[in-house]
Formats: structure tokens, sequence, C-alpha cells
């Protein structure tokens, strides 16, 4: 039986911020992958490695968790004062689908230096030595990003003293900026607060009713008070994770939260659609030890945070959930908000699993509709391989 040979496609695998993926050029990808459709789908599944029973992605490039099963494709922007597309794949582990319906925060923070690296922004848009400001058009929810990269001697810098709580080792700093972060098509017409509401009571069947903000900012994001759900908001991975009937109750909140958004139509829907709604627990500022052994004391932080990504609490915080806890602290009255401290704020710093995080936000509100103008994180990259991947010529 004759087996077709692997081919090999030019690749960068890259951290962004807590999270790393493979990223691509448009224009490399084999021609029945440079559109959409079940090819993509095919060859992204089989690069990563899934789906995969077993839960670990041995035979492909992904690291058998969210914050690793991830994929970027990038080409030069057909949007009109925008140097790049960026198009995100989130991959699933174990079963056979890639879910576009949401950005990845964190790898946007990679997606400059990608871009200046293989010529995708014109080069008389960058300095020799100074800050690259890179215009990313973010295709998956129809936003702009703004990436400020820093460049040494033509080249973009990645080495720096930045640090950042989730990665082990500094880097340079890059800052991004998500502008008008709110959805204006998913849920409620393009409200932030698709419900009307800046606190509803969630009803979950068999589990119970729950005072939640339900958001669509950076990425649509549904938060419950700790307390309510038996938590602390100190929780790391292992508390979460290990537990089988917490991570079911999450997925039901989840389902039934995307429901009342407007974001599916069927509770069946929830299923194929893992990268958005997000959940999110929140509660006041308390002492804790992060993954790192690092302690985290009250006076650190403004709130504690712990969200969950693809059906497992994340081990930092996603860049987009970082977006969303931003805007939702920045309008008084909703459960981010009133989690830290209820006062008006432009900026927040929580506690997550491995550390802490400041994001900025700026609200307000026009019409009775709340609008926010950007959100602002620091994160950082680097490229940690190029080259190629292989897959077999028969796998899309």
């Amino acid at each position: 039986m004759a087996h077709a040979p692997q081919i090999k496609i030019p690749a960068t695998y890259m951290r962004g911020g807590t999270s790393k993926g493979v990223f691509f050029s448009l224009k490399d990808l084999p021609e029945a992958a440079q559109i959409p459709g079940p090819a993509r789908d095919a060859l992204l599944l089989r690069v990563i490695g899934s789906p995969d029973p077993y839960d670990k992605q041995i035979d492909g490039m992904g690291g058998a968790t969210s914050s690793t099963s991830k994929t970027v494709i990038l080409s030069k922007s057909i949007k009109a004062d925008h140097d790049v597309d960026y198009l995100f794949g989130q991959v699933s582990i174990d079963k056979p689908f890639v879910d576009w319906s949401g950005n990845c925060g964190n790898l946007s923070a990679a997606v400059g230096s990608f871009a200046i690296s293989n010529g995708l922004v014109d080069a008389s848009r960058i300095p020799h030595n100074g800050v690259a400001v890179v215009r990313v058009w973010q295709a998956n929810i129809g936003k702009t990003i703004i990436a400020h990269v820093p460049i040494t001697n033509g080249e973009v810098q990645e080495t720096g003293d930045f640090e950042l709580d989730g990665v082990t080792f500094p880097a340079a700093e890059v800052q991004v900026e998500f502008m008008d972060p709110a959805a204006e098509e998913e849920g409620g017409g393009g409200s932030m607060f698709p419900t009307g509401n800046l606190v509803d009571d969630l009803e979950v069947p068999g589990i119970g009713t729950f005072k939640a903000t339900m958001i669509n900012a950076g990425i649509p994001t549904i938060f419950i008070n700790a307390e309510d759900l038996g938590y602390t908001g100190t929780e790391l991975q292992g508390a979460i994770n290990g537990d089988p009937k917490a991570l079911a109750m999450f997925e039901t909140i989840r389902a039934y939260g995307a429901l009342r958004m407007g974001l599916i139509k069927d509770l069946d829907e929830a299923a194929k659609r893992q990268h958005t709604p997000k959940v999110a627990f929140v509660a006041k500022p308390a002492d804790y030890i992060a993954s790192s052994g690092k302690a985290i004391a009250a006076g650190d932080v403004d709130l504690l945070v712990r969200a969950l990504s693809m059906g497992k609490l994340h081990h930092a915080m996603m860049g987009t959930a970082a977006v969303a806890i931003g805007t939702a602290a920045a309008i008084s009255g909703t459960l981010v908000n009133l989690a830290a401290g209820g006062i008006e704020r432009n900026a927040v710093r929580f506690g997550h699993p491995s550390g802490t995080l400041r994001v900025g936000a700026e609200a307000s509100q026009m019409n009775g509709e709340w609008t926010v103008n950007k959100a602002i994180m620091s994160r950082s990259a680097r490229v940690l391989m190029e080259g190629f991947v292989r897959v077999p010529g028969d796998s899309f």
C-alpha cells in the first residue's frame, strides 16, 4: 500500500505572552489551505497533533493545554490603515475542530514581531532603533490591535528585562493596545452588555442561579462571584482541573451563559464553540501563594480572578479575558468592579494563578450604552523555533 510522503511548510513557533503557537504566512500555506474551510482546519489539526484521545498531542506541535494548542495565520493587510491581517485558530486537543470564534490576546503580542521579521510591514515604518508601531487587523472579531515592538539595529528586539508572571524568563516589553474592544456583531446586536444589564441572575438548571456579569469586550466573558461557587478566588489549577465535577459545572454555566448572551441559539452549539465565551470567577483581594511559589499579598492586587479556557482553569490569564477584566473593572456596578472595591478606575491589577497582571481601560456611557476606547497591557514575545513543520501530504 502506497503512503503519501510528508510535505514541509514554512512556519515559526512563537511565544506571545503566556501562550505559544505555530505562526504561518498565508502565502506559505498549501493552496487548498489558503482559504477558510475543511482543508485548512484539517491541516492545522495535523500540525498541532489533534484530535488526540490521549490528550498529549505527542504527534504534533501542541503542548496539550489551551495555552499551547494555537495557530496563527498572517498576511499583508487588505484593510486600509493596517499593516497585517491576523487570524487566530484555537485547536481543540481531543476533538476534530478548530475554533475561529475569537482572538488570542497573548499571541497578539507576537503578531507585530512576526510581521516585521517576515516582511509584512513596510520597511519605511520600521525605525533603525526605537519602537515600531504595527497596526493589526484582528480578522476573527473585526477589531484593530496596535502593537508597539522594540527595534534595535533594524531588527526586532526580543531580549530584555521585562518580567511577566506566568513566563519563566524575562524578555523585551511589547505594549499592546486593543482598540474599541467591545464586540459589534455577536450577542446583543453590538452591546458591550448583551443582556442590557451590568449584573444578571443566570439560571443554570441543575446547578443553581448565580449573579453574573456577562460582557463582550476583548472576548465574551461570564464573570461570577467566587464565593457563590464555593471558591475563594485563590485557587490554583489543581483545585479545579483535578475535579471533574467542577469542570462539568463550569462547562454547564458556560453553555447557559452563551445562550443568554446570544452567542448560540441552542445549547448543543456550545460543544462546538469551546473558545468563547470564557467563564471567570472573581473575589476581593486575599493573600495566596502563586503556582511559582511567589507570595502574593492582598495589598498587591485590586481583586482576584480565575478564568477557564477550553474547559480547564488557565495557568495565568488569557490576554483577551484580561481586556474583559479591565473593561468591567472600569464600569461601576459590575461584579468585577465591585470585587475591586466598587470605585471608579481606569486601570486594575488582578491576581491570577501565576501572579499578577495590570491592565488599563477607560469606559464611558453614551445614550445608555457603555463603550470603551481601548484597553492596554504589556506582554512580551519571542521566537522559539523557525523553519518548517511537516505533515503527511494526504492529511488535509
